[in-house]
């Protein structure tokens, strides 16, 4: 596996391979990898002849007071866990080699960015927009492939790339859970054992949630009260929890089949985000 930090490098040995006309797909993370992380490299082996994976920690996409300093850094254990699967290139690089002094330039898909984890976290999306944006236009890959765990990220990426003509194929991966049904994400690592038992009761909330679209006897309205409720009594702080249509993540209405059910909260210190997709069989 080569490992370089700065893009000429990275540039230099995508260049040798693009000649070569080799496929090549790209996995975008902020390290701290875990199974889900490794799904997704996975995922994108059997889709190209190349791997590049990124390890970033990105400052534009965390807000004032959020986990920007005390993110999870595992580089060396990052590196091994990418080694052993065969990975082609790791691309690391710094705040500096991404960013500029005083850039000016942002990325921002609005509307579907407004809404969810973006109201809880302005200028979120903005900042996942930009990053992923100049990743793209730095690796130029012809595949990225993303995690459905963080499904309003992917709807965000899915927009820009459509709305901005870029020639990258978005490609997901199902959400890869633990034993208790909790999905996996590097701040999971913030909880404690008694919180992450209790961690394992979002996706419950989800699934009966799900259930009940399925009976058909209750409003959404009603179902997302409860699913409220239920949280609130378990211990979380529930951000929202919303029955959306899969395609645009708007309010799923009585004539939709493709939905999918978005739910962010927080237990303790730690802010927890889920989901779980589902069709439905129309009258």
């Amino acid at each position: 596996m080569q490992i370089v930090k700065t893009i000429p490098a990275l540039q230099a040995a995508l260049k040798i391979w693009r000649q070569a006309g080799e496929i090549i797909a790209f996995v975008p993370t902020m390290g701290n990898l875990h199974d889900g992380h490794l799904k997704l490299v996975e995922d994108a082996k059997n889709r190209a002849n190349r791997v590049v994976v990124s390890i970033f920690v990105n400052p534009s996409q965390f807000g004032a007071g959020e986990d920007f300093d005390s993110y999870p850094r595992t580089e060396q254990e990052d590196q091994q866990k990418l080694q052993e699967i065969d990975t082609d290139l790791l691309f690391m690089p710094t705040i500096a080699e991404m960013y500029r002094p005083n850039a000016q330039t942002v990325v921002s898909v609005t509307g579907i960015s407004d809404q969810y984890c973006g109201a809880s976290r302005p200028g979120h999306f903005s900042g996942v927009a930009t990053i992923v944006c100049k990743l793209f236009n730095i690796v130029q890959p012809d595949i990225a492939v993303f995690g459905e765990k963080d499904f309003q990220q992917l709807a965000v990426i899915r927009e820009m790339v459509r709305d901005l003509n870029m020639p990258v194929d978005i490609r997901s991966v199902a959400t890869v859970r633990e034993a208790s049904g909790l999905a996996m994400s590097s701040r999971n690592n913030y909880l404690g054992a008694e919180e992450k038992n209790l961690a394992a009761l979002l996706y419950q909330s989800l699934c009966t949630a799900r259930d009940a679209v399925l009976t058909g006897n209750q409003a959404n309205s009603e179902i997302e009260r409860q699913a409220m409720c239920f949280l609130q009594g378990a211990g979380f702080q529930p951000d929202y929890f919303s029955i959306c249509r899969r395609q645009d993540l708007r309010a799923a209405a009585p004539e939709d089949a493709e939905l999918v059910i978005l739910a962010a909260a927080k237990l303790g210190k730690t802010r927890l985000i889920d989901n779980i997709s589902f069709m439905r069989q129309l009258q």
